[in-house]
């Protein structure tokens, strides 16, 4: 985004704050106090996947005026049911129901769809979606792998279509203001940042048999392009991330979110080389494929990054659930969710016997308005100004690389290298084979 641009964004994300943030309105509430708009400035969405986080999604850009949801989609028929009940009862509306997304983009009156499906699914989504002519919201991680996440870059480039990937907090006035900071050389010479999370509410995911599908679940589309297995309640709704075939565990759930802020803070893409460790040692016996520990060393040209999370033990560290902490020679610059500070480093001076700060510390400063409100406003004006949005798909793009590039190392036991240029790893058969994308037939990657 160019400064005015953005300045005009903020004028506008504050001013949708002020009047719609207020927790304990009831959302119809909020949706009939919107006002009218033109039917040219209308947006017309339609959401694929109802759990979680594109639900919220959805509640976000209904807030806005012009937009409505025509249409909902998911392979759980209870859930598609509830959500349309949901749906009716926010917005006095009905919208139409799919089983099946692809019949859903047949639509000419939709405007744009809403990606909020398990990881393996974004990529055939969001090239599916495109290919019809429709705009995408698509949640994080931007896809499954790193060749889908080259392979959409090159879709994105080919349909002109405007992409949003839901990194929410680039939207994020306190973020923003961190990023300022940082790079405006207060904090002198930076040569290491981490990004961090405790998942300290996370509970065992004991095994359990295989068992039959649900009633209403139509599986082999959830399965999609997956890998065909047998039914199990801990591959499936919320504990999917945790295996291979679907997502990537914490590393491309949390660490996607505050990974992205290095990147932003430190104006970086995709690192050199990463190693990484870890294992199951807080649930050794449970079912998760992912690691419930692991470190992340990032090198880039002049500082590293490193990620670390943990499931299942107290807060860590600063005693903050998750966040970034920014080193620099004069101060530290600690963020999450709840805002940002500089704590300022001290020496000693020989003339005043005594220790100094190096720089002016800064108090807490806490966040304005709602980061996801934000991200779905600025959705919805680069639909209409076809600006690129604030995450738009190189940064998503980049992103995801990071993360998938630290599991691919932990799978793996040693550090891997990254060719900037060939957009692979360098000299490594095994490394490269884990950035592919596997899918089982009838289901095929785009070849762009």
């Amino acid at each position: 985004m160019n400064t005015p641009n953005r300045r005009n964004f903020i004028k506008q994300s504050a001013g949708l704050a002020a009047s719609l943030g207020l927790a304990n309105i009831p959302f119809s509430n909020i949706y009939a106090k919107r006002k009218k708009v033109a039917a040219n400035d209308k947006v017309t969405l339609g959401l694929v996947g109802l759990r979680g986080v594109n639900w919220a999604n959805l509640r976000s850009h209904l807030k806005i005026d012009g937009v409505e949801c025509a249409a909902l989609c998911d392979v759980d028929e209870t859930i598609l049911n509830n959500r349309a009940a949901e749906l009716e009862k926010m917005t006095g509306k009905k919208a139409d129901l799919y089983g099946d997304f692809r019949k859903m983009l047949e639509r000419d009156d939709i405007d744009a769809i809403l990606v909020g499906t398990p990881d393996h699914w974004h990529t055939l989504g969001v090239i599916y979606a495109m290919e019809s002519g429709k705009d995408v919201y698509v949640e994080k991680p931007l896809a499954n792998s790193i060749e889908e996440c080259l392979v959409l870059e090159k879709a994105v480039n080919r349909y002109n279509k405007v992409v949003q990937v839901g990194q929410q907090q680039r939207s994020g006035q306190h973020w923003n203001d961190a990023k300022d900071f940082v790079q405006s050389g207060k904090l002198g010479k930076i040569s290491s940042v981490k990004a961090f999370l405790n998942y300290g509410n996370s509970k065992e995911l004991v095994k359990v048999p295989d068992g039959s599908v649900p009633e209403g679940v139509v599986y082999n589309m959830w399965l999609g392009p997956a890998s065909k297995r047998p039914f199990n309640k801990n591959r499936f709704h919320g504990t999917w991330r945790y295996f291979w075939d679907y997502g990537g565990g914490i590393m491309t759930d949390w660490g996607v979110h505050l990974i992205d802020m290095v990147l932003l803070f430190m104006d970086v893409g995709v690192p050199n080389s990463v190693l990484s460790s870890g294992g199951k040692f807080t649930f050794p016996n449970g079912a998760m494929e992912t690691p419930d520990n692991q470190i992340a060393i990032y090198e880039f040209d002049n500082f590293i990054m490193s990620w670390e999370h943990t499931q299942g033990i107290g807060y860590w560290p600063y005693g903050k659930h998750h966040g970034v902490a920014v080193y620099g020679e004069n101060g530290l610059l600690l963020i999450d969710r709840q805002g940002w500070e500089v704590r300022a480093n001290q020496e000693y001076s020989e003339e005043k016997r005594e220790h100094i700060n190096r720089m002016d510390p800064v108090e807490l400063q806490k966040p304005q308005g709602n980061s996801r409100d934000l991200h779905a406003l600025n959705f919805i004006d680069c639909i209409k100004s076809r600006e690129k949005p604030a995450c738009d798909i190189s940064i998503g793009v980049n992103t995801a690389i990071n993360a998938h590039l630290g599991n691919i190392a932990y799978r793996l036991g040693r550090k891997v290298y990254w060719d900037h240029d060939k957009k692979e790893f360098i000299n490594d058969a095994k490394a490269n084979e884990l950035a592919k994308a596997k899918y089982r037939s009838p289901w095929e990657l785009p070849k762009l």
